[in-house]
């Protein structure tokens, strides 16, 4: 619904939902920092510690889970600048991490000679903060200079500072923007184009709503403002693009998740471009702006369907000529989901019926596709590449594959697999099986099943089923040695959902879940559930199901709609309250996905699911492990928290484990990784393996 739309509703619904939010007893755990609220915090940490501490399967799943994250035979993950590979890795003696460096030649090795940058736990140690290193943006072409992202405590807001990597330190007097959900952009050594907040209004959302250009040796105060939103956008960004021609600067106005505008800077003066408003830019490459349609499009007399990936030259876009060419269109059971370039080649990673095929391709006249002869059956994930050549590396996994780093030349169409993980559990003894089930409407749903070869149809296997369904996000294939070790290796069986919502199909697949017609997504979880028990692969009381994030709405969602499907829940860093959401932290920036709860007509479907307003008395619900992050910015830990107060309350037994530190992924050094997931493993243990020995609390 249109934003003017939302606005005459936002004046007729603001009193009622007033009266109903007061009525709300539990909104005092909103304070994330409250005494009042922490002390409550620590009291359910506490409890829910001790019950899983002291079940026996606990310190083994804690060790091996904790002896996995640190093994120094995991992959360094590269990413490539110039003559460099940079990684950031963290083990045993640096919980919260190193950022380093080593040449391509030494990477390649088996011992690479690294070369440390910045020592992340010093840094904390010498500020007195706890910093999560949040990645780090070089300046083109030499890369001498970085901008370092740093979160204190892992929050998506950031610090960012200027840090020189010849020296490996940070620059003194140097750029320095202050902690907010932000972002800079280099636009050469002595120029940024940042978006943060100003001091001047942010969006509803708590996202910057301006871009300016910051001079080296300017103040804040004094950098000069490019591009202004509105206040109910979701977000303002700017970023530069570099090649060997020109710096491309583009400004993105996002009205909404899916929806909004881009600019490109010519001469100082923005141009606004003449596209769909949910169309998505990709990147540019050999002056070629790459797009992908979410939507079809009519456009010069040319039709492109849902999807596809669209070109054309930046010059034709920035004056209004709309002669677009096709890359590559999808069919209804294939999705594209990363594009990546090198200096002469453009890599799309595609999806073929939840299975990932990998393709180069070059501009010559038309565009000229080549299917590179990477590892099929399985998920490939497109790691870096080189700007200055053809080579690229990828990785491949599925559930019982270790994850492989790949070198690519998508110029030769060579792949070379370099480095695998080691599996940690044997995986001959499994199989995986993908199946398929009727949702309510009929749409086919397809999930993943791993199970040991020796499993029986017999309706008593302890079964963990996860799935997400949101925000065109796909759930693939992925090998996990904590889920072989702590689960597959107990006699578990571990089930993946491929249910609307996500991007497992492309956009129509995303957006048949979208605002009132969510319950289908809950209708396909149901439908996989349901299928689970139906093929007698498990039963009822050993079916357990795990969701983060959406994924937390969802498994929240589940428990409340279909209690008796389900022996066990765990709902992390969820959205729970989905009629205080948008006023929450980010929620404001996902009405795109759910709608807005403060215009009537939405507000009629979203209650309907709501897991906060849907939980009642006198169920017979699942013991629910509930688990989130005091310095989660994104979904505001009261959600989890209002919970877990008002099921407690109602005489329920749940459990609650909130995080110190983490931000939205719950966690930041491998020791917090092997605690959340060892009571995790633990819990599900406990409910669906027949050795509960916890104690109401």
């Amino acid at each position: 619904m249109k934003s003017y739309y939302l606005l005459i509703f936002f004046a007729m619904t603001t009193h009622l939902l007033n009266a109903q939010n007061t009525n709300d007893p539990y909104q005092w755990l909103e304070a994330v920092e409250d005494k009042k609220a922490l002390d409550w915090v620590n009291n359910w940490n506490k409890k829910s510690q001790e019950a899983f501490s002291a079940h026996p399967e606990y310190k083994e799943i804690y060790d091996k889970n904790l002896e996995i994250m640190n093994s120094t035979d995991r992959i360094a993950e590269p990413l490539i600048y110039d003559k460099y590979v940079y990684n950031f890795w963290q083990d045993e003696k640096h919980q919260r991490g190193i950022w380093r460096r080593t040449t391509m030649e030494s990477y390649l090795k088996d011992a690479p000679e690294w070369e440390v940058l910045l020592d992340i736990d010093n840094l904390s140690e010498a500020d007195n903060i706890k910093w999560v290193f949040k990645g780090a943006s070089g300046l083109y072409p030499d890369y001498k200079k970085f901008l370092v992202s740093l979160s204190k405590g892992g929050g998506d807001a950031v610090v960012i500072r200027e840090f020189d990597a010849e020296k490996k330190s940070f620059v003194e007097g140097g750029f320095y923007i202050p902690e907010a959900k932000g972002s800079a952009s280099w636009i050469d050594e002595s120029t940024l184009m940042v978006s943060t907040d100003f001091g001047e209004g942010l969006t509803t959302s708590g996202y910057p709503m301006q871009v300016k250009i910051l001079a080296r040796g300017e103040g804040m105060d004094d950098a000069r403002e490019i591009f202004r939103g509105k206040e109910n956008d979701m977000g303002i960004w700017g970023s530069a693009y570099h090649t060997p021609n020109k710096v491309y600067q583009l400004i993105s106005r996002r009205t909404s998740f899916y929806e909004g505008e881009y600019y490109f800077i010519e001469k100082g003066k923005s141009i606004k471009l003449k596209l769909p408003a949910d169309i998505e830019l990709n990147t540019i490459f050999k002056d070629q702006v790459i797009f992908q349609l979410k939507s079809e499009w009519k456009v010069n007399n040319q039709k492109f369907a849902k999807g596809a990936v669209v070109s054309i030259p930046y010059n034709d876009l920035i004056k209004g000529k709309m002669k677009f060419e096709p890359v590559v269109t999808p069919d209804e059971r294939s999705s594209i989901t990363e594009i990546l370039s090198t200096e002469d080649r453009l890599l799309i990673n595609m999806l073929v019926n939840v299975k990932s095929e990998l393709y180069s391709f070059q501009k010559d006249k038309t565009w000229k596709k080549e299917k590179l002869n990477a590892p099929d059956l399985g998920n490939i994930t497109l790691a870096s590449s080189d700007r200055f050549s053809n080579r690229f590396f990828f990785y491949f996994q599925n559930f019982l594959e270790p994850s492989t780093l790949y070198l690519g030349d998508a110029a030769k169409g060579s792949i070379e697999a370099l480095k695998s993980l080691p599996s940690w559990f044997n995986t001959d003894e499994y199989l995986v099986r993908q199946m398929e089930t009727e949702s309510t409407d009929g749409t086919v749903i397809p999930y993943f099943v791993v199970h040991s070869r020796s499993m029986k149809y017999d309706g008593t296997n302890p079964v963990l089923l996860y799935a997400y369904g949101g925000f065109e996000v796909p759930q693939l294939p992925r090998f996990s040695a904590l889920t072989g070790t702590a689960w597959l290796e107990k006699g578990g069986v571990y089930v993946l959902a491929n249910i609307r919502g996500g991007g497992e199909f492309g956009p129509e697949w995303h957006q048949a879940g979208l605002k009132e017609n969510r319950q289908r997504v809950f209708d396909d979880f149901h439908a996989v559930a349901e299928s689970l028990i139906a093929n007698k692969i498990t039963s009822p009381q050993r079916l357990g199901i795990y969701g983060g994030s959406n994924g937390g709405l969802l498994v929240g969602v589940a428990i409340t709609q279909r209690p008796e499907l389900y022996g066990a829940a765990v709902c992390a860093v969820p959205l729970l309250d989905m009629q205080r959401y948008n006023k929450l932290l980010a929620g404001a920036s996902w009405m795109a996905e759910y709608g807005n709860p403060d215009i009537e007509e939405e507000w009629a479907y979203i209650q309907k699911y709501s897991p906060y307003h849907n939980v009642k008395q006198g169920m017979n619900y699942p013991e629910v492990f509930f688990t989130t992050s005091t310095r989660d910015d994104r979904v505001h830990p009261g959600h989890a928290r209002k919970m877990v107060a008002k099921m407690n309350d109602m005489g329920y037994h749940v459990y609650y484990f909130e995080n110190t530190e983490g931000g939205h992924a719950g966690a930041s050094t491998n020791e917090q990784r092997a605690q959340i997931n060892a009571m995790i493993y633990t819990y599900l243990h406990m409910k669906l393996m027949g050795n509960d020995t916890s104690q109401a609390f």
